[in-house]
């Protein structure tokens, strides 16, 4: 399967919203982590990867997330991962990702 991200901004709340749509695996994990890169600058506060319409994430997409909070980290940037779907939950727990990145419901 492949990947899709859909940006929007709210300026309202200044936040950016990057929904992947699809699968984040060693095909995808690179143009995920591009993404999200790309836009840490441009945001003032946090970004959120609202993770509804995410169907799968694989180690290299966990990768590619970890590196990207460490860049946010050091931009005093938060990544926020929003609506994220049981199966993932559960990964993100066994990582121990859970204690690591700010999940929201």
């Amino acid at each position: 399967m492949s990947l899709k991200i859909q940006e929007t901004f709210d300026e309202k709340s200044n936040e950016l919203i990057l929904s992947p749509i699809g699968e984040i695996d060693i095909y995808t994990s690179e143009q995920f982590k591009k993404t999200l890169l790309d836009n840490i600058s441009k945001v003032k506060d946090r970004i959120i990867v609202d993770c509804e319409s995410l169907e799968f994430i694989d180690s290299t997409g966990l990768g590619a997330l970890v590196s990207v909070l460490k860049d946010s980290q050091e931009n005093n940037k938060e990544i926020v991962l929003r609506k994220v779907k049981p199966n993932i939950k559960k990964l993100l727990f066994l990582t121990k990702l859970d204690e690591v990145f700010k999940i929201e419901d």
